[in-house]
């Protein structure tokens, strides 16, 4: 096997179980939704789920390989959903550093992202997102390729956006680094719907929010940008069910 091919390989058993991850904690969404990655490579290439099965049923070899205006390029029998290709290509194409693109409309990330306040940064998880959250405004499903310019403007470096009236999106140079943001989002914004309940939240000061941001060392590249703690939901799926890897 070549070096491309045993890269692209391992992505896809990487990425493939990412899929059946999200299943595992409750973010899939029927059949829809993405989780896209670049294959290694000159050509701009990308992965994705083959559109109409759940992500329990994604594996390594069933993932389609498609280029940047969402055709399939691998041969591969599955077809894929473009329109929904169409915001991920925007990210792909306009953030060097996003070869990862993820997006979820989980039931906390929706709520939060529909409420006016948007995010609140005065919780344990929120606070490690501080100058990390960007927000771009609904204009109705992604499928119109306008939109793209507006979203770049509106996400500008920031790795965890969250889609005004949508959803929650991350990226990042690497599956786990994205998942690592996306894990935080995600919690953030859960708590924060299971504490309003409580009334008011308790404020944390701008000082501390910075320095939690400093110290959220899961977004360090040099403490593994995430990859410990996606290994650990591996070693858990592999004691549950390994057939991802096919």
């Amino acid at each position: 096997m070549s070096e491309a091919c045993a890269n692209e390989r391992a992505l896809r058993v990487q990425l493939a179980a990412c899929y059946r991850i999200f299943a595992l904690l409750g973010w899939d969404e029927l059949i829809y939704n993405h989780v896209t990655v670049r294959v290694p490579g000159p050509d701009r290439h990308f992965l994705i789920n083959p559109f109409g099965l759940r992500y329990d049923e994604v594996t390594a070899s069933n993932l389609v390989r498609i280029d940047l205006d969402g055709r399939v390029v691998d041969g591969s029998p599955h077809r894929v959903n473009p329109a929904g290709f169409v915001l991920h290509s925007t990210i792909h194409a306009g953030i060097e550093a996003a070869h990862c693109v993820m997006h979820t409309h989980t039931t906390a990330g929706s709520a939060v992202a529909c409420s006016e306040a948007g995010l609140s940064f005065d919780t344990f998880y929120s606070a490690m997102l501080h100058d990390r959250v960007a927000y771009h405004d609904f204009e109705g499903i992604t499928v119109h390729a306008d939109e793209g310019p507006r979203v770049l403007r509106s996400i500008g470096d920031r790795p965890a956006v969250i889609l005004r009236n949508h959803g929650l999106l991350s990226w990042g140079p690497t599956i786990p680094f994205a998942f690592a943001v996306l894990w935080t989002l995600q919690r953030a914004c859960e708590i924060q719907v299971a504490g309003a309940a409580l009334g008011a939240t308790r404020a944390v000061s701008e000082a501390v929010r910075r320095r939690a941001s400093a110290d959220a060392l899961q977004f360090d590249p040099r403490y593994g940008g995430g990859q410990d703690g996606f290994d650990a939901l591996v070693r858990r799926l592999d004691r549950i069910d390994p057939s991802y890897r096919d």
